[in-house]
């Protein structure tokens, strides 16, 4: 018997969705593991949004795991898919890579320079060690081995016994496609990353339809590799298919219960494999919500196969803000690693926890990962002091920690919009940061960077991957003389002030009181009053001497926050260029 360790987190979908599981789970298999299930298909990068497909039952699995369940996890690899086209921009892949088209993945060559095996293999690889950063544990199936083992051979026999059955379910959803209308394709910083593209979700056939029937199984050519092939006859008693090859003119004749060549076409595959694993959850993309879809025609045809269709919910879009490096028109889609490489996986499991499966959401790689960041780290504070809401708790309860365990952490987790600005700033030489670092709370100085790593190395790397060069910070040589020359007394005055208030103040806190408190003193009132107690064009007095130091520092109008650059700076080198 399970140890039921009921979840105080009531409030969040992921363990309402737990509820409903595991209750299904006892009526329809009671005793017996909880099954979730996953599919994804190495066709190319797997992207952000082929991510919910997973996260959104690995949270589900988690927490019936947290209440002391047994629980399955499949991700189910589609590498037995045709390979449909050539995507742009890969590393390694050039046009040659088109006479594979119509192999299974697992049969086309992996880009140039790569150590995997196959194509398949290849982009397997990189998700596979991504989910091992964010702490999915899963049962992966590769559906090359299912089927050329001969696994399914008794589900494929009844497939083709039950044809006709399967059939009728089709035709009720077959309609004349109306011409597509051609689209203006979005840039990946605004496009929407459909979640289950690739996982058997893309246009398929649903079957070979010749001169002999409809039939749901489609051979891979013996001589060419290619899925163009159409069945031409079968007999149920003995087994016997002959099919023939458009693309090579291939032909021949085999008896189905010992060929493996071959696969269900994909709207009949899913729900037999849905009967087969016993699947309880498995969530779909919004595009399975309409008529004839994959899910709904599923629903249908697993009957079929002696199964019930998992509680599926539809979930929503992944929105992407700010792939400064890649474009949808080159091919380029943004995956878990390129997230992973500026974030730390607490960040983005919380992304895919916090919002219902229904709701869209965006991943951040531009400015919008500091606020994102900043986010995090006030409900990290409220969690802390228990003032966090049941939800909000929940929700980064899942991010950090799984029924495993917490997932490994930074030690200091300095603000990621400081530890950018630093990185900035310093421009890779490490002593240079952890000098500025270690002046941000003299109190508690920091005595390494490995305590403020991770973060500070994800930092780094989205400074140097997705800041433009010419908003890069660059500290001036010399001072600005021309500029000094032409100040104003008021200008001068507050100049004077901020560099007699530096050795005082040499601290994060220190400077951020002495930068704001300048223009307050200038006008009369204490550097300590609050908004409240100051008129409106204190604050326009402020952005005005903001705006002198950067132009004296880095020469522009803007750059990082004011109290950290004076700190990357230093005290002798910020006298010098202000003009001491």
């Amino acid at each position: 018997m399970p140890i039921v360790a009921q979840s105080t987190e009531t409030t969040d979908w992921v363990s309402r969705f737990a509820d409903e599981v595991i209750e299904e789970s006892e009526r329809r298999a009671p005793g017996k593991p909880v099954v979730v299930a996953s599919g994804l298909s190495p066709s190319g990068p797997i992207h952000l949004g082929n991510l919910r497909e997973v996260m959104t039952p690995h949270l589900v699995a988690d927490e019936i795991r947290r209440r002391g369940y047994q629980v399955r996890h499949l991700i189910s690899w589609d590498d037995y898919d045709r390979y449909r086209k050539v995507p742009a921009g890969v590393p390694g892949v050039d046009e040659t890579w088109a006479e594979h088209i119509g192999k299974p993945l697992t049969s086309v060559p992996a880009p140039k320079g790569s150590p995997h095996p196959n194509w398949a293999e290849h982009f397997k690889a990189a998700m596979i060690e991504s989910l091992a950063e964010l702490g999915v544990e899963f049962d992966g199936i590769s559906q090359t081995e299912q089927y050329t083992s001969g696994v399914y051979r008794e589900q494929i026999l009844h497939a083709m016994k039950h044809r006709g059955d399967i059939d009728a379910i089709l035709a009720q959803y077959r309609t004349k496609k109306a011409p597509a209308k051609k689209q203006q394709q979005k840039p990946v910083d605004e496009a929407e990353l459909e979640a289950a593209e690739g996982s058997g979700a893309a246009a398929e056939d649903d079957g070979s339809s010749g001169s002999a029937g409809y039939f749901p199984y489609k051979p891979y050519c013996g001589n060419c590799e290619k899925d163009v092939t159409t069945v031409t006859s079968y007999d149920d008693d003995s087994t016997e298919l002959t099919y023939s090859c458009t693309a090579c003119g291939f032909s021949e004749t085999v008896r189905l219960n010992e060929f493996n060549r071959g696969k269900l076409v994909w709207k009949v595959d899913w729900p037999m494999r849905w009967a087969y694993e016993g699947v309880i959850f498995e969530p779909s993309g919004v595009d399975h919500s309409s008529p004839g879809s994959s899910f709904q025609v599923g629903g249908q045809i697993v009957g079929i196969f002696g199964g019930k269709q998992p509680i599926g919910p539809m979930y929503a879009f992944v929105g992407i803000s700010g792939m400064a490096k890649m474009s949808s028109s080159k091919g380029g889609v943004p995956t878990p690693a390129d997230a992973l490489k500026i974030m730390e996986p607490q960040l983005l499991r919380w992304l895919y926890a916090r919002r219902k499966p229904n709701q869209s959401f965006k991943v951040a790689f531009d400015q919008e990962i500091q606020r994102l960041y900043d986010e995090w780290d006030r409900l990290e504070a409220k969690v802390a002091d228990g003032a966090a809401l049941p939800a909000d708790a929940a929700a980064h309860s899942r991010a950090v920690r799984t029924a495993s365990g917490e997932l490994p952490r930074t030690p200091r987790p300095l603000p990621y919009r400081t530890l950018a600005s630093v990185a900035d700033i310093t421009a890779g030489h490490e002593d240079q940061a952890l000098r500025i670092l270690s002046d941000l709370d003299p109190a508690n100085p920091l005595t390494s960077l490995d305590e403020a790593r991770p973060r500070y190395d994800k930092a780094e790397a989205w400074i140097n991957t997705h800041v433009p060069a010419d908003q890069r910070t660059i500290v001036r040589d010399e001072p600005d003389t021309e500029l000094l020359k032409s100040l104003d007394e008021q200008a001068r005055e507050s100049l004077r002030l901020l560099l007699d208030g530096l050795a005082d103040n040499w601290s994060l806190d220190g400077l951020t009181h002495l930068v704001y408190g300048v223009p307050k003193v200038q006008a009369g009132f204490s550097a300590d009053a609050t908004p409240k107690e100051l008129p409106p064009e204190i604050k326009t007095a402020q952005r005005s001497f903001f705006a002198l130091l950067y132009r004296l520092l880095v020469s522009r109008d803007t750059g990082p926050r004011l109290p950290t650059l004076l700190l990357a700076v230093g005290q002798e080198r910020v006298r010098h260029l202000l003009g001491a």
